[in-house]
């Protein structure tokens, strides 16, 4: 049996909002999607096929024939729409401190079996990129929607290409039969939490373990002198502060522009995650859809100083800075350097630290933050960002007060734009303006390394760096 540590084993709902690698790593072995990312876009897996209008409100799927969720009911249209329906339920979607994530793309949308294997799907807006959001969109069979509507989230039923067949001290999973992507090299699965990364290490390279993820960056370097296999990996996650542009001195676009322009991001990640991640240059990664290929402003402390002087605050600025103690886990750390750096520029921080990270969460959404905040940024789907947190009109769960109509015309073209080029060069360019009128400073993106047991030169993690179980090469003896 293939062992697998991971640091948490959450198998909650899956028509709520996570980008957790942990619990979606057990939702892709459970469930199936209509597509899934796939290179520079989106690959069949329920759907074979898929296309949208030319006013990027009507999208068709047609689905694969002869699929069956493991309890041997047939994966039809009906079934996928039954899903859908059901993620786009107000109080489904839920994610840390935002609830109704999905409602506000499918919210009031005609979601409809046209044959039993075509789904249609008649958006309220357009939405160009609504594979983002269906890349998470689980179908499960209606027995396991049953169960879920009863609270019960420990018994998946979907049609991945495992199914769950005992627990006790974690998960255990045996491959599915027939299943359409061909049956996983490694038939029997078991996950285990273990939560302490040098922990995860030590038992995988005691050959008691065959995969361990989230290992900490450098004593991973071990597993390359012990024959087993080091997969280091750029998250899309997005390090950020969101800046308090509703009020207060961020308010004024001069002042957050001499923010961004005083920071050393290589300094940032040095003092912070001791070199384990890359520096961000704009709103999202360069793994994500559109991402703008220009470098960040560089570091300028004297055009910052005289930014802020400009500003009115010539002889110096106090501000108020909000810090989580986890999520990400180095914010304190990253909070301290971060003040040091402003100083330079005549900033000083007074920073809160808040224990609680739900609450936290909570905080923000409401908008309650003093003048800057540590947060992570993660959907891989510069759409959603867009939406979600830089709209002004959308005002969406962690907005704080950034506006732009320039960026807001980019939105709109996105929104409407089936092209992909098109849609992607529309997005490169708000990158471009938020370079210049910062909404958040952007830090990096962390690496992240998984470890394999033996020798895997060719395995790699798919582009959101989240464990594909099925794809693992033969690990069992």
């Amino acid at each position: 049996m293939t062992t697998i540590l991971q640091a948490r084993l959450p198998l909650r709902d899956p028509h709520d909002c996570t980008d957790g690698a942990d619990e979606l790593c057990l939702y892709g072995a459970f469930y199936d999607t209509l597509m899934r990312r796939g290179g520079a876009g989106f690959a069949p897996r329920l759907a074979e096929t898929w296309e949208v209008a030319d006013d990027a409100r009507h999208w068709r799927f047609r689905l694969r024939p002869g699929v069956r969720f493991h309890d041997g009911t047939p994966c039809d249209a009906a079934a996928v729409v039954a899903s859908l329906r059901r993620m786009a339920r107000p109080d489904k979607g839920y994610t840390l401190g935002a609830p109704g994530v999905w409602a506000q793309y499918l919210g009031g949308a005609d979601i409809a079996a046209a044959d039993p294997l075509t789904v249609e799907v008649a958006l309220t807006q357009p939405m160009a990129d609504l594979p983002d959001v269906l890349v998470q969109g689980f179908i499960v069979a209606p027995a396991g929607i049953a169960a879920l509507e009863e609270g019960v989230t420990t018994t998946p039923i979907g049609t991945g290409p495992y199914r769950l067949t005992g627990t006790g001290e974690g998960w255990i999973a045996a491959a599915a039969v027939d299943h359409f992507a061909g049956r996983p090299a490694n038939p029997d699965l078991r996950w285990e939490a273990e939560p302490d990364p040098a922990r995860r290490l030590e038992r995988l390279l005691a050959g008691e373990a065959h995969v361990a993820t989230a290992l900490e960056f450098h004593a991973s370097r071990a597993l390359e002198t012990a024959g087993a296999t080091r997969i280091e990996q750029l998250s899309p996650v997005a390090i950020i502060y969101l800046l308090n542009a509703a009020k207060g001195p961020l308010a004024d676009p001069r002042v957050r522009l001499a923010l961004s322009l005083a920071l050393d991001r290589a300094g940032l990640i040095d003092a912070a995650v001791e070199g384990a991640a890359r520096p961000l240059n704009g709103i999202v990664s360069p793994l994500h859809f559109g991402a703008g290929t220009d470098p960040a402003p560089a570091r300028d402390p004297a055009r910052a100083r005289a930014l802020l002087s400009e500003a009115g605050h010539a002889d110096g600025l106090e501000l108020g800075l909000d810090c989580p103690t986890r999520l990400p886990d180095e914010a304190e750390k990253l909070s301290a350097a971060l003040a040091a750096q402003l100083a330079e520029i005549g900033v000083k921080l007074e920073i809160h630290i808040h224990p609680e990270r739900e609450d936290y969460a909570h905080m923000v959404r409401r908008k309650e933050i003093r003048d800057l905040c540590v947060f992570d940024s993660s959907p891989l789907s510069t759409f959603r960002v867009l939406h979600e947190k830089i709209d002004s009109r959308v005002r969406g769960s962690w907005w704080q007060g950034y506006a732009n109509a320039e960026v807001e015309a980019l939105i709109d073209r996105g929104r409407t734009t089936t092209d992909d080029a098109a849609r992607a060069a529309h997005y490169a360019q708000a990158y471009r303006l938020m370079q210049q009128d910062p909404p958040w400073l952007t830090l990096y993106n962390p690496l992240k390394v998984t470890g394999i047991a033996g020798r895997h030169p060719g395995f790699s993690l798919p582009v959101d760096a989240v464990l594909d179980v099925a794809a693992l090469p033969k690990l069992e003896g």
